[in-house]
């Protein structure tokens, strides 16, 4: 199973087609972690793939939740936008207590624009930055999730 992770496309419709159209082919699954709900259900009606989804702080009235664990090829993942886990100040602690209190193996999570990437206390902990409005001298990027024979290969991707 291979996952494209996106977080905070906020409404670049156009940067979202065309990496869709560039690696469509070659993912099961789109994960979107917020910034904005209407991306995430443009994706569902106009490809042909599965797409789970939370909500951020940019989504107001939006039935979507804010966060979401979902077991995948027997990974749990925990998704959130993050914003609630005042992740943008730079402390992930709360963040990091919620996904080992899910017991998760993968946490992910967006809302500062700029990637992240790392193993903390055997949980994979990503962001996929942005492909539309990148941060923090970041570059355009996106998170690839790779869950095989039971193991976890998480990458992030620089897109022009």
């Amino acid at each position: 199973m291979r996952a494209l992770v996106l977080s905070d496309t906020h409404r670049s419709l156009n940067r979202v087609v065309k990496l869709l159209y560039d690696i469509g082919d070659e993912i099961d699954l789109v994960i979107h972690l917020g910034d904005n709900t209407e991306d995430a259900a443009f994706i569902k009606q106009n490809f042909k793939l599965p797409v789970l989804n939370v909500a951020g702080n940019c989504d107001h009235d939006t039935a979507v939740s804010d966060e979401l664990l979902e077991e995948v090829e027997g990974k749990k993942i925990y998704m959130t936008h993050g914003h609630k886990y005042s992740i943008k100040y730079g402390n992930a602690d709360a963040l990091l207590y919620r996904a080992l209190e899910l017991e998760a193996d993968i946490c992910l999570f967006g809302h500062t624009h700029i990637p992240f990437l790392q193993v903390i206390r055997g949980i994979v902990v990503m962001n996929p930055g942005s492909i539309s409005l990148p941060r923090g001298g970041a570059k355009a990027c996106y998170g690839i999730l790779k869950i095989e024979d039971g193991e976890i290969y998480p990458s992030l991707v620089e897109w022009r």
